[in-house]
């Protein structure tokens, strides 16, 4: 069985199209929308309502972990715009979203599997889900006699993302999920180097209790994306192989593994 991952589409509605070509299961591991783009700040919801000089601001200062001044300054923009233009903005952020994930979801061929990542709003996925795109979250599926859990979401972090959950909701949901061939998850265990990202200097936000749950039921894979630019691609523990497949955007191809049983007869990045 041929099998696609994918994470972090940020809203690369023409390669998604073309990342299940020639693939028996295409998997998406969520952040579909693109909120922010910090190569280009005038790509983006948040450029589309504030512009691109306020989003490059917006950049800069949460890369610099000011978090507080970054809420300031929306929340300033906000008012300004509100009182000069009289309009909702929070309409116009939903109707963005919408836009985004109608063009998203009409690429996503069927069948295919999905979770949600922490840059998405789930509860606007279903006007646009095809009959053929599963939705896993906290539950698990089997394709071709290989069985694979699903978990979505990111952990409440500083950046108040808009799909977060506390570290005891993500940890049921991998308890629900229980051992499985291939583990799918947004984002990463949490494995140093796993988590830094290289490009934003960084570590990013990954799970204890994924990593826990791996050393635990060592399934064939654990798939993740979260991290753009990571300082390890994969890293083995025990007999499961951990693969970030969160650069979709960067390189506009999915990662592809070949299964029998569970067990991979290859996998590389494309």
């Amino acid at each position: 069985m041929r099998v696609h991952v994918v994470s972090d589409v940020h809203g690369s509605t023409d390669a998604l199209a073309r990342a299940g070509d020639g693939a028996d299961m295409l998997i998406c591991l969520g952040d579909m929308l693109l909120f922010l783009d910090y190569e280009d700040p005038a790509q983006g919801i948040f450029a589309e309502i504030y512009g691109a000089e306020h989003a490059r601001r917006y950049i800069d200062l949460r890369t610099a972990r000011r978090f507080d001044e970054a809420r300031r300054l929306t929340a300033a923009l906000t008012t300004q715009i509100i009182a000069e233009r009289g309009i909702d903005l929070r309409a116009i952020n939903d109707e963005a979203i919408r836009k985004q994930y109608a063009e998203l979801f009409e690429a996503l061929i069927e069948p295919a599997y999905l979770t949600y990542g922490n840059v998405d709003v789930p509860g606007l996925w279903e006007p646009y889900r095809k009959p053929g795109h599963q939705v896993l979250d906290g539950s698990t599926t089997v394709v071709s006699g290989v069985s694979f859990g699903f978990v979505g979401a990111g952990l409440i972090s500083p950046y108040r993302t808009p799909n977060e959950v506390p570290r005891s909701a993500y940890a049921e949901k991998l308890a629900a999920v229980g051992a499985v061939d291939v583990i799918c998850t947004h984002i990463p265990p949490a494995v140093p180097e796993l988590l830094y990202d290289v490009q934003a200097r960084r570590l990013e936000t990954g799970s204890t209790a994924l990593l826990d749950h791996i050393r635990r039921t060592q399934p064939r894979y654990a798939f993740f994306g979260h991290v753009h630019n990571p300082l390890a691609r994969r890293v083995r523990i025990g007999r499961t192989e951990c693969v970030n497949v969160g650069h979709f955007r960067a390189t506009r191809a999915p990662y592809i593994v070949e299964l029998l049983g569970g067990r991979a007869v290859w996998g590389s990045y494309q």
